[in-house]
């Protein structure tokens, strides 16, 4: 099972690193990390290197493809290359699927139009240009594409995910595994539970950024 993970200069880690931690674990997965050319890939602070060992020109297929988010996305929404591609790739697939605003590249691509789709909170309502009807579920599935909202959700899909190739009980034996049973200090981490203060804090400043 090939499952391709896409890099690009500017990726927020966790969301490509926290479902290649799940998805790994698939029976028989063979994990291809590909980027526009071969090498190191910097994340969005600068301080994490990533290694891709595949190119986009040398990977046309793919059974998964995860396509992470990340600041950089905006700009590569008008990437015509990289979104032929993605388009090329989908047509082999058989589960597309993104975290974060890698939703955003998809829907770039045309392969969510008129269908349901999450993103990071702060660009989900961006989804509509591209024809999406945005929904603030952590995990979204229309088909074979599955979008997951903001970073750490990537986990969670990637282990819904699981679940429809390989059954609930892989699935659970997976969360078990990497003992995923978030119980965070805050009760924070969705715009319907954060205080108005952080809220207003964290759109500003994305709205610098995005």
């Amino acid at each position: 099972m090939d499952i391709v993970c896409v890099l690009f200069d500017g990726i927020t880690a966790l969301d490509i690193v926290g479902p290649y931690e799940v998805l790994q674990r698939l029976p028989e997965a063979n994990v291809k990390f590909t980027a526009t050319e071969r090498g190191e890939i910097r994340t969005d602070n600068r301080f994490l290197g990533l290694v891709a060992d595949h190119t986009f020109a040398d990977t046309t297929s793919a059974d998964v493809l995860v396509v992470p988010g990340g600041f950089a996305t905006r700009a590569l929404e008008k990437d015509a290359a990289l979104l032929e591609w993605i388009r090329a790739i989908d047509l082999t697939t058989t589960w597309t699927t993104s975290v974060c605003t890698g939703s955003m590249l998809l829907a770039a691509a045309g392969l969510l139009e008129g269908k349901e789709a999450t993103s990071h909170w702060a660009s989900l309502v961006r989804l509509r240009e591209y024809g999406a009807i945005p929904t603030s579920r952590r995990v979204v599935e229309q088909g074979k594409i599955v979008t997951a909202a903001g970073v750490s959700s990537g986990i969670d899909m990637a282990l819904t995910l699981t679940a429809r190739i390989a059954g609930d009980d892989f699935a659970q034996g997976v969360q078990l595994g990497i003992e995923y049973d978030p119980q965070p200090p805050f009760d924070s981490g969705s715009v319907d539970k954060a205080p108005k203060a952080i809220f207003e804090f964290l759109s500003a400043m994305y709205a610098g950024r995005l």
